[in-house]
């Protein structure tokens, strides 16, 4: 794609991570969770519900699940968890504050030159961006996780998405609100900006994302735009990933 001449020059593409980053979905699938782990006589707190969960898929700690309850996990418990945790997505998801008209500014600067890359499954994705009035910002260009050889803290979502829109990932700007994602888009060669909202338990603390990898962070999404237009990028060469 051409890029549009005076626009966004520090990156080629900026990749946005969904879940704590454009929808406010955390809390909602943490409650599903929580409640369905209860039902398998698992209680544990929402606080060590996020700490276990968040940035997490629930099918790779399927055997955390065995562990503290005996319960194997199966591909219709784990099809129930979707489903359940849909409706409560739906009734009452969300975007993150700012996230909208964020993205909106971003696809300008970026001349269409941004993804939407997810460790969830591609319905959940979908689900959400259309629920929060996104989904034509990232039509065509949402990549899951759960269809690549491996999900976060893999690069492998952010190399596809690059791939898919002709950038170097090292010249890349990705999004990110765990540690497990910002693990992801360093390991992809990108740079990763951190989002860390204050006073919020679904997310992480700037030190945490730094620790990560993170190499920028920031507390509200209106900030984005202008930190992608000022920040630099990462010196860092794109690393051999093993296949």
């Amino acid at each position: 794609m051409t890029r549009v001449t005076g626009m966004l020059d520090t990156y080629d593409a900026v990749l946005f991570d969904c879940d704590g980053v454009l929808v406010d979905s955390e809390r909602i699938t943490n409650t599903v969770l929580r409640e369905m782990l209860h039902e398998l006589g698992w209680e544990l707190s929402a606080e060590d519900c996020f700490r276990l969960f968040v940035g997490r898929s629930v099918r790779d700690e399927s055997p955390m699940i065995t562990e503290r309850t005996g319960f194997t996990v199966t591909a219709e418990w784990i099809a129930a968890f979707r489903a359940r945790r849909n409706v409560a997505l739906t009734r009452d998801l969300l975007a993150i504050p700012g996230a909208v008209a964020a993205v909106r500014a971003i696809d300008r600067l970026t001349g269409g030159q941004l993804a939407c890359a997810s460790g969830a499954d591609r319905a959940k994705i979908e689900l959400q961006l259309t629920k929060v009035g996104l989904a034509d910002a990232f039509a065509g260009k949402i990549f899951s996780g759960m269809e690549t050889p491996r999900t976060k803290p893999a690069p492998d979502v952010y190399l596809a998405a690059a791939a898919a829109l002709g950038v170097d990932p090292a010249r890349a700007a990705v999004v990110e609100d765990t540690p497990t994602g910002v693990r992801a888009g360093v390991a992809a060669g990108a740079t990763v900006f951190g989002y860390c909202p204050p006073d919020s338990p679904a997310h992480q603390p700037p030190q945490v994302m730094l620790d990560a990898g993170a190499t920028h962070t920031f507390g509200d999404m209106a900030e984005l735009p202008a930190l992608l237009a000022t920040a630099q990028p990462a010196n860092r060469a794109l690393r051999a990933i093993d296949r």
